[in-house]
């Protein structure tokens, strides 16, 4: 990668602190513009932008996965003389380089929904606990069964083969929540399991998702428990299971919380949800980012963790015991806010 480093953006740096409102400008990178989760979170970027004054510009890989551009849009950050770069990474590991140069260059660096590997190289993560939202819908899951728990066959609908972060931890908290022993917790795919059938990648969207749960109904046409990575992966799986004729003996379960997800629980697509708050996410990395700006502040985890817990609430309208949730009309209240 080429050297970024220049005479100005090391001004920039060293007039950190100085800046006014209207001298502010900040980056949004996300891995998609089309996933609606990435549309609300550069709806609240946006929103908070505007209301104090600071210059926006927003950027995204052309598909989940697209780590290129993404390094891509942090150089035009640099290059343009940013103050900070919001980013949820495609590839949390082979990002870092940039990010440093761009933390190096006097920019302040937040994580937002997807932590970097390590969580460290970003100066803070703004995010859902994503081990916690897996957590919650595994133990739901496996509540919801009963006694059928102990015999159930899941397909597990994962993110994608370079295994980011909030991929690995959603993964990780499900299998933990529904009582399967974990491997290295680090990564997924090595858990010896019986009731896993398999693991296959969706890219986050639908099309992924309804590709994957073909090809593990191929391997095991009995799964009866599938956990997907969001709910546009959760939505392609119940087309293909739909296909099959399978839509109605089948437990879904996913992470996002997005007003289609909601609807789609309301529905009974999927059974449990975990809801996320990237409205929140981008609107709290904005006013960080300008806190950087004026005073060479930068964000505080929250206490105990070591990124800012944004907040998680499971949605469901079938509740179990031992597990707190809400119900659709309240997840349709707070839908991404």
């Amino acid at each position: 990668m080429k050297k970024l480093l220049t005479s100005s953006t090391l001004a920039l740096a060293a007039m950190v602190g100085t800046a006014s409102a209207d001298d502010i400008s900040a980056c949004l990178i996300t891995k998609t513009d089309t996933n609606p989760f990435f549309v609300k979170m550069r709806e609240g970027a946006e929103a908070k932008a505007a209301e104090l004054g600071i210059t926006l510009n927003s950027y995204a890989g052309k598909v989940d996965g697209d780590h290129e551009t993404q390094v891509a849009a942090i150089e035009t950050c640099i290059a343009n003389g940013a103050n900070g770069i919001l980013l949820t990474a495609s590839d949390t590991s082979s990002i870092v380089p940039a990010v440093q140069q761009a933390r190096d260059a006097g920019l302040v660096v937040i994580a937002l929904d997807t932590p970097l590997e390590p969580i460290s190289a970003a100066d803070m993560t703004f995010a859902t606990d994503n081990f916690l939202a897996g957590e919650l819908i595994g133990q739901w899951a496996a509540a919801a069964l009963g006694d059928d728990a102990a015999n159930a066959k899941i397909a597990m609908l994962d993110l994608g083969v370079s295994q980011p972060t909030v991929g690995v931890l959603r993964d990780q908290g499900f299998l933990q929540g529904f009582g399967i022993e974990l491997g290295d917790p680090n990564k997924w795919g090595d858990e010896t399991d019986p009731r896993i059938v398999g693991n296959d990648v969706t890219a986050g969207n639908e099309e992924g998702g309804r590709k994957a749960m073909e090809n593990l109904l191929a391997k095991d046409p009995s799964i009866n428990v599938v956990y997907t990575i969001n709910e546009p992966a959760a939505a392609g799986a119940y087309e293909a299971l739909k296909s099959f004729g399978r839509e109605n003996d089948v437990l879904i379960v996913s992470v996002d919380g997005g007003c289609p997800g909601v609807a789609d629980v309301k529905d009974g697509v999927i059974g449990a949800t975990s809801q996320q708050y990237p409205l929140l996410m981008a609107s709290k990395g904005i006013e960080a980012i300008a806190a950087w700006a004026k005073d060479g502040v930068k964000p505080q985890a929250t206490d105990g963790k070591d990124f800012f817990d944004t907040g998680v609430a499971l949605v469901t309208d079938h509740p179990v015991d031992g597990v707190s949730s809400v119900d659709t009309a309240k997840g349709a209240d707070l839908c991404w806010g």
